[in-house]
Formats: structure tokens, C-alpha cells, sequence
């Protein structure tokens, strides 16, 4: 498993998102009140750009008239039919038990534990020996 770095954790503020390219694929990072998650962003119902959706919470009724929105930025509703995937699990709400989207394992990682680069300059080791200048490659 090759690991990518795909932006710095200020650049998604909590409850945005950013959609990244990662292999020649698309995949949505999103911020979840300060945890990270990443999921395809491709709608398993029909192939919508889900990433590009609208972030929103879980409505719930007591009744007739009666709603109320929870758990606010943890739902993505697919741009298309408006189905909606747990940010967090990439669950469909829409149907369960047979559907949800490909995540990916996101880690925030200090910069300076990431491998340097991508520019480094190549380096070599050098010696004199008498009045020559000898390079090893």
C-alpha cells in the first residue's frame, strides 16, 4: 500500500470537504468536526460524482410536521438522486444493507515524519585523493 499526501489538514476546514486525485482516481477528504475521512467519489446507485454532493445531517420525524436535523456534516447527499452515505462509514442510508461507498484509511501525519521531497536533490559522495576530485557512483 503506497501512501499519498494529498494536503495539509488546515486546507479542509471541519465540516468541508476537498477532492483530490489520488492514482488517477478521484476521492473526497472530508473533515468530520476534526476527523478526517476519504471516500470514492463515485455514487455506487449510479455513478454520480458523490464527492461534489451537499454535506448535511440525518433528518428525523416524531410525526407528521415534525423534523429536526441531527448529527449536522456527517451525511453526503449524492448530486444526482439525492441519496445519502455516512461520511464516516460510507454507509447509504437509502438502502443498508446492499450499498456503500469504497473509503479509503486517512492518518494526519506531522510533516516532518513524511518522507522529504518530492524535490530532493540527488547527492553523492566526494573525496580528494591528492589533488584529484573523485566521485562515487
Amino acid at each position: 500500500m503506497t501512501r499519498h499526501v494529498v494536503a495539509k489538514a488546515q486546507d479542509i476546514a471541519p465540516g468541508s470537504s476537498q477532492i483530490v486525485e489520488v492514482g488517477g482516481r478521484e476521492i473526497g477528504v472530508f473533515n468530520v468536526a476534526g476527523d478526517y475521512y476519504a471516500l470514492a467519489n463515485r455514487c455506487p446507485h449510479a455513478g454520480a460524482d458523490l464527492c461534489k454532493g451537499f454535506i448535511t445531517g440525518l433528518a428525523l420525524s416524531d410525526g407528521p410536521n415534525k423534523y429536526r436535523l441531527e448529527r449536522k456534516g456527517e451525511f453526503l447527499r449524492c448530486p444526482f438522486h439525492g441519496w445519502e452515505f455516512e461520511i464516516r462509514t460510507g454507509q447509504s442510508w437509502c438502502d443498508p444493507k446492499s450499498m456503500r461507498v469504497r473509503q479509503f484509511k486517512v492518518d494526519v501525519a506531522p510533516g516532518e515524519t513524511l518522507v522529504k521531497g518530492p524535490y530532493v536533490a540527488e547527492s553523492f559522495p566526494v573525496k580528494v585523493e591528492e589533488e584529484y576530485i573523485v566521485i562515487d557512483i
